[in-house]
């Protein structure tokens, strides 16, 4: 009989120490490998975004497949199949904007697009290139690539653009194409 009192508190001690062992807490282990995670807070499929400002739609944004990392420190949400946006203006006129890839940073509201980017203005100005900078806050575009671009009055090839939604302010590096230019008459006089 004591034998089989000293077998049974013997297995006790074993699995009391199993089990002490065993419930051990590992919250801060989990947290430190948690930390580094780069998991996406959700994904979806076909979707369409609404933008509005003041019950006026801004801009409807639709695309394949939405990744969501806004629950990283630098939020972010991707586009991996590529986008579709189109922007209306004060007026409802429409600009659409083609994208092969989009990353929308969050904080800074910058977006950044690639692939086959084009944007096309309700005027039928096309702007083509292989990656393009949105500035929403801004709404300021830019592009250190070679980008092509065509209007009524315009159709060249350049290095860099730095422009607001407009074109009506720009900035860019080495041209080649066509441009018209007009000058009034006074302007040639000389003195």
């Amino acid at each position: 009989m004591k034998f089989n009192l000293l077998k049974i508190t013997l297995k006790f001690v074993v699995f009391s120490t199993l089990l002490h062992i065993s419930c051990e807490d590992n919250s801060k282990i989990l947290k430190e490998i948690n930390a580094d995670r780069q998991d996406p807070i959700g994904t979806a499929k076909n979707i369409r975004m609404v933008y509005t400002d003041s019950i006026k739609i801004q801009a409807i944004l639709t695309a394949p497949s939405h990744i969501d990392y806004t629950n990283l420190d630098f939020k972010f949400s991707e586009f991996p199949d590529g986008l579709k946006v189109v922007f209306y203006d004060h007026i409802g006129n429409e600009n659409e904007v083609l994208a092969n890839y989009g990353l929308l940073y969050n904080d800074t509201k910058l977006i950044d697009l690639k692939g086959n980017v084009e944007l096309k203005s309700y005027d039928g100005s096309v702007l083509r290139t292989n990656q393009l900078f949105w500035d929403a806050e801004n709404e300021w575009l830019f592009t250190e690539n070679a980008f092509t671009y065509q209007d009524k009055d315009y159709n060249f090839d350049a290095i860099r653009l730095d422009t607001n939604k407009d074109f009506t302010k720009f900035q860019t590096g080495n041209l080649i194409g066509t441009i018209t230019v007009s000058e009034s008459q006074d302007s040639l006089l000389l003195k």
